[in-house]
């Protein structure tokens, strides 16, 4: 009998990620394509499954091969009916992707939001090494977030579960955020969020910093490991910050690892060690001693392996 490969396909605002992966979780074949977003997103199915046929023919392959397709896209999603209730900077609105991936694909598909599938690829093969109650947290443009427990997804009652970067009263008198909230996590944590509290800082510094006149996050936390104390300052409030939030998360949860990726998390131990001390002193003690913090491994293919691991988790028996 052929061995089958599963589809995983990790929808982004400029670029979508696809990806032929055998049912052991191994990339056979990945490519990515534009993202086309005129027309309300309009022709986005349709663009991957031109993509999908045009990469078999390539590799003298038919649709046969594969078993399913699985896909991750923003914002919450309904997971037993593959709707995506909005997703703003597509235009879409309670739009129909699961049904219109099977009309142009002709495979059966499975729809979830993209920080939850990246949660499921590291669940399965990377940091999280099969654990199966873990928090993925991703921290990048904004901070986006997926809840496994006893290895299935929480995706609560209107598919808005995981939403960590949107935990709120981090910071007193907070910034305002993209979701017309203030003081949200987002607004602190993520690559956006961390220049803004160095330009805050800025104003009021009058000593000396080693971090060019025009700064990203990465730059903050290069200078920091240079030994930059302003740079380490403003890392320690945003580990502060996150780990007040993990701590609570994990409070509730009790997983057995917390997962940090995105861009941010390329920062590596200069992030993590002010957030693992943070999120130990703002633990429930026993939480605090089970609870295993990492930075997540898989980079940008966490996406379409977990979207792959939705299909080989939905369509085989």
């Amino acid at each position: 009998m052929m061995e089958k490969w599963l589809m995983g396909v990790d929808l982004g605002g400029t670029t979508t990620k696809l990806a032929f992966i055998s049912v052991y979780g191994e990339i056979q074949h990945k490519w990515e394509i534009p993202t086309d977003i005129s027309n309300n997103g309009k022709n986005i199915t349709t663009d991957i499954a031109k993509a999908i046929d045009s990469k078999l023919e390539d590799l003298g392959q038919t649709k046969s091969k594969l078993l399913g397709i699985g896909m991750g896209a923003p914002g919450p999603v309904n997971g037993s009916t593959g709707m995506i209730y909005e997703a703003v900077n597509l235009g879409w609105k309670n739009y129909p992707l699961k049904d219109l991936l099977e009309v142009e694909t002709s495979l059966p598909a499975v729809v979830e939001n993209d920080a939850n599938i990246a949660a499921l690829g590291e669940m399965w093969k990377g940091a999280g090494n099969g654990a199966k109650d873990l928090v993925c947290v991703t921290l990048g443009t904004g901070v986006g977030g997926g809840v496994i427990a006893n290895g299935e997804l929480v995706q609560g009652i209107s598919g808005a579960a995981g939403e960590i970067g949107h935990i709120t009263s981090v910071i007193d008198n907070g910034y305002p955020c993209n979701c017309g909230k203030t003081g949200c996590l987002e607004t602190i944590a993520s690559a956006t969020g961390i220049v803004r509290l160095m330009n805050e800082a800025l104003k009021s510094f009058e000593g000396t910093t080693i971090l060019p006149e025009s700064f990203t996050s990465k730059d903050i936390f290069d200078s920091a490991a240079k030994g930059d104390k302003l740079s380490q300052a403003v890392i320690d409030q945003v580990a502060q910050l996150l780990g007040v939030a993990l701590a609570n998360l994990a409070n509730v949860l009790n997983p057995e690892k917390i997962v940090i990726g995105g861009g941010v998390s390329k920062a590596g131990e200069t992030l993590l060690k002010p957030v693992r001390k943070q999120f130990e002193k703002f633990a429930f003690p026993r939480v605090a001693k089970s609870t295993e913090l990492d930075i997540a491994t898989l980079g940008n293919d966490a996406g379409v392996i977990g979207a792959a691991w939705l299909v080989k988790s939905t369509f085989t028996e």
